[in-house]
């Protein structure tokens, strides 16, 4: 290893041969779906098959006492749903896995989008009795904006549902994308057998088991196998021949090349919750998937083979661990080397920093570090010095894309409910704001005024929620009539001065000081613009927030 000095800096590199061989064994992906598709289930079976865990939580709280492992918010384990992304760590044949599980439900797309934003590839779980639904192709859209290489799972084949051939039709005509069978299902609902690999030309077959790992396994060579009817029966046996045939008629084989550049998607079939399916599409995920990408700058695009050491902060969770009320950011690594205890130049406050006790992830459970690669996901504790969207690098000055935050579409009034809790209430609602739970901001004309935004209903009672849970305090919302919101901006300062002091009672400030026009009707908004052209509106802050 080679030390050179710079600006203050303590600046590590390390051989070509070393950055090189990290980066080929990572593979960082996101699991996304609309709600209740099966994602969880299907993170918790990909842990259990990686070795990470030994029996899978269930995903609903009043099946047993166990709760899903990737579910560790109350709220979580109580409604059964994923509330915030949680970022899972382990090894698979070589390969070092980062898996992050996001939230499905529409009111969480925020958390959703910025954990994209830290990925290589991602993996869209699909109801086979519901078939697309509305946010799957939300996300599926998100990822072909970003040319993300996206690998399909059909779950739930134990169930009675759509038939297969039309749920690939469906695919391609909802997701506007091309799509590939890598597996194929054996029967469906009672009938389901298991899956038959296209591409190995094999059957494979598990005995269910929700909890443990199936130990039956047995493989046929081909459909033409004679024991193929001895395994499935001579009618299973008769239809998986026929669909192979059509398929291999229909569609042209896996391409690698068309799935990293997001053209293509392979698709896998399965039961998460029976085991069936989820270890071929593991095994194909560590074979297929990318290894850490490039990622776009706004001064450059920045690769992982680079030498300089180079990370973004795209989450930030107090509280993780309720014993240690402590505050985490979630650091992804895009290029380099990151060493503990070793100074970074902290790009937006451009002060530096080290972190003496970084942490790997297994959901809420985080273990100390000492190095990480590009596409690792790394924690860092945080006392207030970090913002959603940070960048640290060894000196060099570079912000990343794609971490915005959205116009709120409900707004509320928020006040303290219990006046002995003052301290704690403030503490909970700056954090949480921090965090991207909500957002927060203030009025001109009312500075002492806190106004709350969010994208969803359901926001509003997780904002409750924690503050009850995690900071004792308790809050009560009044009603406001406000339903769109822009953030400006304008090439002339004196222009933006003049507009906001003649609108002061439309224009917030959000908590990174940019400022924020608010409205009851898209008229209005709309006439506002024609009268003023030299302001720019944004629904989104990325083009606006403030790096000083």
């Amino acid at each position: 290893m080679f030390i050179a000095y710079k600006a203050g800096f303590r600046v590590f590199f390390c051989p070509m041969t070393e950055l090189i061989d990290q980066i080929h064994k990572r593979l960082t992906f996101a699991i996304i779906s609309h709600p209740d598709a099966g994602k969880t289930t299907i993170t918790e079976k990909l842990l259990l098959f990686g070795g990470a865990i030994h029996i899978a939580g269930a995903v609903k709280s009043g099946k047993t006492a166990r709760t899903a492992v990737s579910d560790f918010m109350k709220m979580e384990q109580e409604r059964g749903i994923s509330i915030s992304t949680s970022v899972m760590g382990f090894e698979y044949k070589g390969r070092k896995i980062n898996l992050l599980d996001t939230p499905g439900h529409a009111d969480f797309s925020e958390d959703t989008y910025r954990g994209l934003s830290a990925v290589d590839s991602s993996l869209i779980v699909i109801d086979s009795v519901k078939g697309v639904e509305e946010r799957t192709r939300q996300l599926c859209v998100v990822c072909r904006m970003r040319s993300t290489p996206v690998a399909t799972f059909v779950n739930k084949l134990d169930r009675e549902g759509k038939d297969p051939m039309e749920l690939l039709d469906e695919i391609e005509r909802e997701l506007a994308v091309e799509v590939r069978p890598v597996t194929w299902p054996v029967g469906q609902g009672r009938q389901f057998r298991g899956v038959y690999n296209l591409v190995e030309n094999k059957l494979y077959l598990f005995r269910p088991g929700e909890d443990q790992l199936p130990t039956d396994i047995i493989a046929i060579s081909g459909v033409e196998d004679p024991k193929l009817d001895e395994a499935v029966g001579p009618s299973l046996a008769k239809k998986l021949r026929e669909d192979v045939a059509m398929i291999v008629g229909v569609y042209p084989p896996f391409d690698h090349d068309e799935y990293i550049a997001g053209k293509a998607t392979p698709v896998f079939f399965g039961s998460a919750l029976n085991n069936f399916g989820v270890r071929e599409l593991l095994e194909n995920m560590v074979a297929l998937a990318p290894y850490p990408t490039p990622k776009q700058a706004d001064e450059r695009v920045v690769a992982p083979e680079e030498q300089k050491f180079t990370g973004f902060v795209f989450k930030i969770h107090a509280n993780m661990n309720p014993r240690h009320r402590d505050r985490i950011a979630f650091l992804r690594i895009v290029s380099g080397k990151f060493e503990r205890n070793t100074l970074y130049y902290h790009v937006r406050t451009g002060k530096t920093f080290r972190a003496s006790n970084p942490t790997a992830f297994m959901s809420q459970d985080r273990e100390i570090i000492d190095e990480a690669w590009p596409g690792d996901i790394i924690g860092l504790h945080d006392t207030g010095t970090f913002k959603i969207g940070d960048t640290l690098t060894e000196g060099e000055f570079v912000n990343f894309k794609g971490i915005p935050s959205f116009a709120p579409q409900i707004f509320r009034l928020i006040m303290n409910a219990d006046p002995l809790k003052e301290k704690q209430f403030h503490k909970g609602l700056n954090q949480l704001a921090e965090e991207g739970v909500v957002q927060i901001f203030s009025k001109l004309h009312q500075p002492n005024a806190r106004v709350l935004g969010v994208v969803g209903q359901l926001q509003l009672e997780v904002l409750q929620s924690r503050l009850v849970e995690e900071y004792n305090a308790s809050c009560k919302y009044e009603p406001i009539d406000l339903s769109i919101a822009h953030w400006i901006t304008s090439d002339d300062p004196k222009i933006l001065k003049e507009f906001v002091d003649t609108n002061t009672r439309r224009v917030l400030v959000d908590i990174r000081g940019n400022f924020v026009y608010v409205s009851d009707s898209e008229w209005s908004v709309n006439r506002i613009m024609q009268q003023n052209p030299k302001i720019r509106f944004y629904t989104t802050s990325e083009m606006v927030d403030k790096r000083a």
